[in-house]
């Protein structure tokens, strides 16, 4: 009868002999992960020496396969066979990826990046997570986030049982109560957009390109992105009920330049919302009386005849709200004022489907301002007043 195979990963019995005088060496056949015997010895001036290097070789062996992960890889490498899996894919868009590298060659490499993946210790990790904490409370979410997915590779690849990032402590987020414009904010924040296009400054006259950006947000609940990406073949003004459909958004990506982009940035946020009258009256004065005709088919297009930059038009923004009151104010604030007006007057769930979110519940916590007093019920409330108490029976003892 055949004698069983060892098994995977682990090793025969141990031969000891002397090499010579006060050399002693140790042996064992160890099976690897990849199905192959191979090799394994140690020297010591003992036998028991020998034999106690050689359980201790044996026992923090991988096997060598090359670039595949194990648990020698150091997170520096790790961290390149991450980003490059992610890139084969195709699954993340480049501008995540690039985000991801960044977080990791300026946050996390800097400290982790000599150690093993089995060095990756909860307890380790943990203080490094909490450590990040002290500069940015961005800074540690992102670190906790790439080096998450990085260790469920090395967990997928058999590097590790267990991803070590999945026991740490739970991250505080302080989440600021979103807070929307009132219609006297609006009329200021306009005041401050019609100061800045009027005023005199060296170089071309600014176009009225920001305020109907402004004006398109509030009139939809779009993104920044979204609205710069408007082809007019995205517009139906001429049916009874005219619409605007998001199909896309613009992004601006090292090497590649500012593009748009022919999905926006989930499959929620593909919709088709209606107009109010102060937008179509915005759009038609665009198409007849605004910018010229260019090849992008671009309802907002620079003087090149280009796509806007997101950034460029939130530097715009902050030069606008500078020394007005409204340093507080984001382009997302137009968003949050969008969802908090649909939601007072409609509910969370219309509010939701007009921004393109998923869950209503994303709307609820992040886009909806909550009311400074809550909702007057105290009508209701008085039905709880103690009643007319009756005196107690002079007779009764």
């Amino acid at each position: 009868m055949a004698r069983p195979p060892t098994p995977l990963g682990t090793w025969g019995a141990t031969h000891t002999f002397e090499v010579r005088r006060g050399v002693y060496r140790a042996r064992a056949r160890v099976r690897d992960q990849d199905g192959r015997s191979r090799l394994v010895s140690a020297t010591g001036t003992t036998k028991a020496a020998a034999e106690r290097l050689l359980q201790e070789l044996l026992v923090n062996r991988v096997a060598p396969t090359g670039d595949s992960i194990t648990a020698e890889v150091r997170l520096t490498k790790l961290a390149e066979l991450w980003l490059a899996f992610l890139r084969a894919e195709g699954r993340i868009e480049e501008s995540t990826i690039n985000e991801y590298e960044r977080v990791l060659n300026t946050v996390v490499l800097p400290q982790l990046g000599g150690l093993r993946i089995r060095e990756a210790t909860t307890g380790r990790l943990d203080r490094f997570i909490v450590e990040v904490r002290k500069r940015s409370e961005n800074r540690q979410r992102k670190a906790k986030v790439v080096l998450g997915a990085m260790l469920d590779m090395a967990v997928r690849h058999d590097a590790i049982a267990v991803n070590p990032v999945r026991t740490t402590a739970r991250l505080r987020r302080t989440r600021p109560d979103a807070r929307a414009l009132t219609v006297e904010d609006l009329n200021a924040v306009r005041r401050a957009v019609h100061d800045w296009m009027t005023k005199d400054r060296p170089g071309p006259k600014p176009t009225n390109d920001m305020a109907d950006i402004v004006d398109l947000m509030l009139a939809t609940g779009c993104r920044i992105g979204e609205i710069l990406a408007l082809r007019w073949k995205d517009i139906d003004l001429s049916g009874a009920r005219p619409t605007l459909t998001v199909r896309g958004t613009v992004k601006t990506e090292a090497g590649r330049g500012t593009y748009r982009k022919p999905r926006p940035k989930s499959d929620a946020s593909v919709r088709t919302v209606a107009l109010p009258p102060f937008a179509i009256t915005l759009l038609n004065r665009r198409r007849h009386e605004g910018q010229a005709a260019n090849h992008l088919d671009a309802v907002f297009a620079t003087r090149n005849a280009t796509w806007h930059q997101v950034s460029n038009i939130e530097r715009r923004w902050r030069q606008i709200r500078q020394d007005t009151g409204f340093e507080w104010v984001t382009p997302h604030t137009f968003r949050k004022t969008v969802a908090t007006l649909i939601s007072e007057r409609v509910d969370s769930e219309t509010a939701a489907q007009q921004l393109g979110h998923s869950s209503a519940a994303i709307t609820k916590e992040f886009y909806i301002s909550k009311p400074a007093i809550a909702a007057d019920v105290a009508h209701v409330l008085e039905e709880f007043a103690r009643g007319e108490q009756t005196p107690p029976d002079q007779g009764q003892a």
